[in-house]
């Protein structure tokens, strides 16, 4: 027996939940030095564009007040634009999660009387109320788009989960101004697309109303593939530093990048209009920006191999996993289709229990704010809701998917995905094959 194998029976893993672990892990070796080659790429490119805009220990250094001047601060941004081959950047603790950069670069981008088009079907769950989708009754001003007299329109995807085209094309008018894209599949079930695929719909929609602006909503894929969305002709990329461009290092803050118009527009949305960018102190946010992004491709590598990993365990275990065992990878998002409430949560219990923080928490399901549904989340992490960190979630409704991603390291990942087998072997009588 492995040093391995034994700390993982002291970690509370029963021997045959541990050799299936193990079977699985070399079946993955020639694909996870696929993901090596890929982080490297990216490691050097993130490298290759701290180097050139030449980033010093002067940069580190932060700033306070108005925040005038911010060598780190400016010099970030450039750095972000280049990683993300985009004219400029917007990098800020003053962001404060992927919600609020999306609502920030919707809400700048568009005016009363333009309407916004989302080709993909329903956005994530969090942007209804940013949009006005979703009426929470509570009787005050939300200040959605909707209440500015920005409309909103959807085109639903084919069965098969491919875009519809043809209704693409009948729902842009003479309104439309703004194209909302989610790489992600969110709490959904349809894939999540790739930067390629991205690509294809940017082009069909140029063809067909050039001046529109198009937005992709980023979170959870960056550095997943060597190129990004920017590169393939969408006008901004939007995500969060808790995420993967954060590394695991970074305690707050979003980011969004693309073309200078559009991005001044955010800036001028976030401040004040007048001061824009150069307002906004960094304050001690600037070591953890940098180095977060310098590991983000290695981290973000890690997390894939994670949720590689865990589709073949549990699709092994007769779960539906959504992607699959073998499909390619365009996020660090991994869902499992678990079938009932218990099973929900025995799922978290498990990863809340392999996690560094907060391990002896056992999570609860609750009224999490921006859903429609009790969510269970399970996130032992050093910063709160990081999402780059292992952690699970899911919402308290049939058919009661779990959506894991995360993993700073592989191995913490795969001690996760094993103490989720565990659980659900105790709590629900799973058997192991």
């Amino acid at each position: 027996m492995s040093m391995r194998t034994e700390q993982y029976g002291r970690m509370g893993l029963d021997k045959d939940v541990i050799e299936l672990g193990e079977r699985v892990r070399a079946e993955l070796e020639e694909r996870f030095r696929a993901l090596d080659e890929m982080a490297e790429y990216n490691q050097l490119k993130v490298l290759d564009a701290m180097q050139r805009h030449q980033v010093s220990e002067a940069c580190l250094l932060g700033s306070t007040g108005y925040g005038y001047n911010d060598l780190g601060r400016d010099t970030l941004e450039a750095v972000y634009a280049d990683v993300f081959r985009a004219e400029d950047a917007l990098v800020r603790p003053q962001i404060t999660c992927g919600t609020h950069a999306l609502a920030l670069a919707l809400m700048s981008n568009l005016r009363p009387g333009d309407e916004l088009l989302s080709p993909a079907g329903k956005p994530y769950d969090t942007l209804e109320e940013v949009i006005g989708i979703r009426d929470e009754g509570n009787g005050h001003s939300s200040g959605s788009l909707k209440e500015y007299g920005i409309s909103y329109r959807q085109v639903e995807l084919l069965e098969d989960g491919s875009f519809d085209y043809p209704a693409i094309r009948d729902a842009i008018n003479e309104k439309t101004r703004m194209v909302t894209i989610q790489r992600s599949k969110g709490y959904q079930t349809r894939p999540s697309w790739s930067v390629e695929q991205i690509g294809e719909l940017i082009a069909f929609i140029r063809s067909v109303k050039p001046s529109l602006t198009i937005m992709v909503d980023n979170c959870y894929g960056e550095f997943v593939q060597e190129r990004e969305p920017v590169e393939m002709g969408a006008d901004l990329a939007v995500g969060s530093l808790i995420k993967n461009p954060g590394g695991g290092l970074c305690a707050c803050g979003g980011y969004i990048v693309g073309k200078k118009e559009c991005v001044e527009n955010a800036a001028y949305r976030l401040t004040s209009p007048g001061l824009g960018k150069e307002v906004g102190a960094s304050l001690t946010t600037l070591p953890s920006f940098y180095q977060g992004l310098f590991m983000a491709p290695c981290v973000t590598a890690s997390a894939v191999k994670t949720a590689i990993f865990a589709a073949n365990i549990y699709e092994r275990l007769g779960f539906f996993v959504l992607p699959n065992g073998t499909e390619p990878r365009n996020d660090i998002i991994q869902a499992v289709t678990l079938g009932s409430p218990e099973k929900l949560c025995a799922f978290c219990e498990g990863i809340q229990a392999a996690a560094p923080v907060d391990s002896h928490v056992r999570p609860e399901p609750w009224p999490m704010p921006g859903y429609d549904a009790n969510v269970i989340m399970a996130a032992g992490a050093f910063v709160s809701g990081s999402s780059i960190e292992l952690s699970a979630d899911g919402p308290l409704k049939e058919p009661y998917n779990v959506y894991f991603q995360g993993g700073l390291s592989f191995y913490h990942g795969a001690l996760g995905i094993l103490k989720s087998v565990q659980s659900l072997k105790e709590r629900c009588g799973l058997k192991i094959n």
